[in-house]
């Protein structure tokens, strides 16, 4: 196990079935927060649906849970007992050194906005959160969590080149002669596992295999399934 520090981003959009993908968005937000609280990671909010975690090894040992995540159930709002299907997508980005991603001053669109978090006077009076446009790529991100402007630009920077590094990575896969997506690079268009409320089953397509206890897992006891993902990349 790697235990050096490392810091890592991630990002979870709800995708294919509206309200409910939403709600399986936030699902899992929350897994991965007390997942990080079981082993003692430090997370840090920092936009509505993205959190930066800093741990020992923390990149090396999720980095394998890009991708998108299935989830069937019956939602809270359905009245007829129907069993749904939908998805939502994780993206686990490290942070990235200012030597490795350059970004140009000029290529950047500032926005500065009020803070829809609970941050006290402060952030509710003043313009605190931080949007930046990339104009080259089109990328947006969005740091709303701190009390100070200055920290949330710093925040919202850093996962710009992160998200930067993410862009540049694919674009040199797509270079490489028979490349073939495998476990450790964990592309967020790769449909990695699938949760069955009904079946209390959660399934990793990467690796074939599946455990029961469905309700443990969502409540952060990932620690068998990543480890094996971590072990067969």
């Amino acid at each position: 196990m790697n235990n050096q520090l490392q810091t890592l981003y991630i990002e979870i959009r709800g995708a294919t079935g509206g309200d409910e993908a939403k709600n399986w968005g936030s699902d899992l937000l929350r897994m991965y927060l007390r997942y990080a609280g079981r082993r003692g990671w430090k997370v840090f909010p920092v936009d509505v649906n993205v959190i930066k975690i800093t741990g020992a090894g923390v990149y090396d040992e999720l980095k394998n849970e890009s991708g998108v995540h299935r989830v069937q159930r019956i939602p809270t709002t359905e009245r007829r007992g129907r069993i749904h299907t939908s998805t939502a997508t994780v993206v686990v980005l490290p942070e990235i050194r200012e030597s490795e991603v350059t970004i140009n001053p000029s290529d950047l669109e500032i926005q500065f906005f009020h803070s829809s978090s609970q941050g006290g006077q402060n952030v509710q009076k003043v313009s605190t959160a931080v949007r930046l446009i990339h104009k080259p790529t089109g990328i947006v991100v969005s740091a709303q969590r701190e009390r100070f402007q200055e920290q949330n630009r710093k925040i919202a920077m850093d996962l710009l080149r992160a998200k930067l590094w993410e862009l540049k990575e694919a674009e040199k896969e797509k270079t490489i002669a028979g490349y073939r997506s495998v476990i450790g690079r964990g592309m967020r268009a790769e449909k990695i596992r699938t949760y069955n409320f009904p079946q209390d089953r959660v399934s990793d397509h990467r690796i074939n295999k599946s455990w029961h206890n469905l309700e443990a897992v969502v409540n952060g006891e990932l620690d068998k399934i990543v480890e094996l993902a971590r072990l067969l990349q």
